[in-house]
């Protein structure tokens, strides 16, 4: 029976390790940015595990690659889980990948006690989560979800004008599937937590919620040069120092809506550059703004747009906020997280609930089927780095709640 299985904890970790060799960065960590030569050959060697293991892999015009163990009633929708095998440019060994090797590792587990499911399960390799070649991040989930798409995502191009479209075909995973057109039961992702919380509280799982809503804008702000001596205070129209002000507004919000609130500012442009003497007078600013509750959230943009116009006013400043990009807060179905919940008590880990601060494929894929997410802590909760690192022990935890709640939606019966 079921009830006591667990993976396989040194096969998950060499398998992690291998995949770990591609594009392997001199500080420990991966460059196997999407789409690259590199992302064909780790494609292909999980398409090659996948097959050995017994399954059949198909790919989506996308790439998106589901690899299905057949279940006992081949009519229902797969129990599926899955992540991302594309990294940063300086990025770790874990994030994403760990998702997608999980899902292999339990499909291994299952072939070894010889269990058959009552639904078929798949593992799904999702194209570009990174966005760090091609923009926007998480484009193959967000196509598969309808928020994006073929035509567009095949027409974003890299920083060299090849298009994702041409290096899908150049490295042999333009797929036939309609993205989109493949039905999905339930989905799971399992996910290094990619901050410190699991770590600081000591457990070893975390049962994701939700995830947080974000927005992205950029921010102009147009003042007027002058001579820093012979210009009084209170004669200028400092761009910078509205900036600053408006930075302060949106930090102190963001401690006001508390413990989620988020909100982080860059200075993308300051004009004129190279002279101290002049008072700055256009500045642009990149705003990222997040939250999981869609109240707090609003409050957040709406406390960007009145702070812009005080302080535009008050500084004799013109302030221009425009929202680029908005993705809403997530809450995943009660079932998926639910079946999280149970495969820890199950076994035994510590766990607790909490909400994710960054995207992830299952956002999107949230919008089509009932989802939900499993964290597993990482060092010093450092991740889109070379240094990244999680121990053999947690992601253990991780694929072992991960194994039992993918069996929980899929009815395990024993052959």
């Amino acid at each position: 029976m079921s009830q006591g299985l667990q993976i396989n904890a040194d096969r998950l970790w060499d398998t992690i390790m291998e995949m770990a060799k591609i594009d392997a960065t001199e500080k420990g960590g991966n460059c196997r940015l999407a789409l690259s030569d590199g992302d064909k050959q780790g494609r292909d060697l999980f398409v090659s595990w996948c097959e050995a293991a017994g399954m059949t892999c198909t790919v989506d015009k996308m790439g998106n690659i589901f690899a299905r163990r057949p279940g006992r009633d081949a009519g229902a929708k797969p129990v599926s889980t899955g992540s991302h095998l594309d990294t940063q440019p300086t990025g770790g060994k874990f994030d994403g990948v760990y998702g997608v090797l999980a899902g292999l590792e339990i499909v291994r587990c299952l072939n070894d006690a010889g269990i058959e499911t009552e639904a078929p399960m798949e593992v799904i390799c999702w194209t570009n989560e990174e966005g760090a070649r091609f923009a926007p991040a998480m484009i193959g989930s967000g196509v598969f979800s309808g928020d994006f798409s073929l035509e567009y995502a095949h027409n974003q191009s890299d920083s060299d004008g090849k298009t994702m479209g041409e290096e899908l075909a150049r490295i042999g995973y333009l797929g036939d599937e309609e993205p989109g057109g493949h039905d999905l039961g339930f989905h799971f992702e399992a996910h290094i937590e990619q901050g410190p919380i699991l770590e600081a509280e000591k457990k070893p799982v975390g049962v994701v919620t939700g995830v947080q809503g974000i927005r992205w804008y950029d921010v102009r702000i147009k003042g007027m040069e002058a001579h820093a001596g012979p210009t009084p205070m209170e004669m200028r129209k400092d761009a910078m120092v509205a900036a600053a002000k408006l930075i302060q507004h949106l930090d102190d919000n963001a401690l006001g809506e508390g413990p989620h609130g988020r909100t982080t500012v860059k200075v993308e442009h300051c004009n004129p550059t190279g002279s101290r003497n002049t008072i700055a007078g256009d500045v642009q600013l990149s705003v990222d703004i997040r939250h999981p509750d869609q109240e707090a959230f609003d409050r957040l943009d709406a406390g960007l747009r009145w702070a812009a116009t005080k302080i535009g006013i008050k500084k004799k400043v013109e302030i221009e906020v425009d929202e680029i990009w908005v993705s809403p807060p997530v809450v995943f179905d009660e079932n998926c997280v639910g079946a999280v919940r149970k495969g820890a008590e199950l076994l035994g880990y510590d766990h607790m609930d909490m909400v994710s601060g960054a995207g992830h494929d299952a956002v999107y894929v949230s919008r089509v089927a009932p989802t939900g997410m499993i964290f597993v802590p990482c060092e010093g909760g450092i991740s889109h780095n070379e240094i990244e690192n999680a121990a053999k022990d947690d992601l253990e935890a991780g694929c072992n709640v991960l194994l039992h709640a993918m069996l929980d939606r899929a009815r395990a019966v024993p052959e």
